[in-house]
């Protein structure tokens, strides 16, 4: 993908700003962590889960030890992070939190691997 695209996808993101993360599908997703390679794909799934099955190149943390843990893993808070898990539930979840700890640009890929 050429940066063009990329910076277009951004943009249109952006304007979307209203809600508290950006829901993406998985091809946009992929998009931004081609172009952008600071950024983070994180699976907020259990350690299990993570072993079972994952999207390459992602990190896990744990819903449950995501605001102990964000901190010392992800230390710059305008990292583009994009979270993901099995459903939505538990990445929305996360987002909310990772907000609150003050992150600046979350995506979630919306639909979770299930919808991948």
């Amino acid at each position: 993908m050429n940066t063009k695209i990329y910076k277009a996808i951004k943009e249109i993101l952006r304007r979307d700003r209203n809600c508290k993360a950006n829901e993406i599908d998985y091809e946009n997703a992929k998009v931004i962590l081609k172009n952008d390679k600071e950024a983070i794909l994180l699976d907020v799934r259990s350690p299990q889960e993570y072993k079972e099955e994952h999207l390459e190149g992602s990190i896990n943390i744990p819903i449950y030890d995501l605001t102990k843990m964000s901190k010392n893993i992800i230390q710059n808070k305008k990292s583009t992070i994009i979270v993901y898990c099995q459903s939505g539930n538990r990445s929305k979840k996360a987002i909310e939190e990772l907000t609150k700890e003050g992150y600046e640009s979350l995506y979630d890929i919306k639909g979770g691997l299930d919808n991948i």
